[in-house]
């Protein structure tokens, strides 16, 4: 889909008028599923994200502290360490303690929601996701007003 109006109006609600590149927000999206990964990557885009990616645990930390990106979404299941596991380690960097972590998962009982939250995530949405929900915690998370035109 093309949508030709977002770009501009995207481009003076962040930045006043400024070029888009020059102040995106730098999102870190980790799905171990390439089609999600795509899939979050375009609507990343779509809210004026700069999105950088990661199919596993390990190489979500090396591009963590590469990049020190403004926010991480992440699904817990993960070939290698377990989201869990991948945000403790977050957690006890002192470079990286305070990114905001928003877990987009297929693990949706209460008790995994219970576990994901209290682990450090700042929200949680289940598997398949609402596009506006995401883009709710996004824009909240950021500080900026409603990222997205209606669909």
């Amino acid at each position: 889909m093309n949508y030709p109006h977002r770009n501009q109006n995207l481009e003076s609600s962040l930045n006043n008028g400024q070029p888009a590149a020059d102040k995106r927000p730098v999102v870190l999206a980790v799905d171990d599923n390439h089609d999600n990964l795509e899939l979050l990557t375009q609507i990343l885009d779509l809210f004026g994200c700069e999105c950088v990616g990661a199919v596993d645990g390990y190489s979500a930390l090396s591009t963590a502290i590469d990049r020190l990106p403004d926010l991480i979404v992440l699904d817990i299941c993960l070939p290698d360490i377990d989201g869990i596991e991948l945000i403790k380690r977050i957690k006890q960097n002192p470079k990286l303690i305070n990114i905001p972590i928003v877990a987009v998962t297929a693990l949706a009982k209460t008790e995994d929601r219970d576990r994901i939250l209290e682990a450090g995530c700042i929200g949680y949405l289940s598997k398949p996701f609402n596009i506006k929900d995401l883009e709710q915690i996004i824009s909240h998370q950021l500080n900026h007003q409603s990222l997205l035109v209606e669909f």
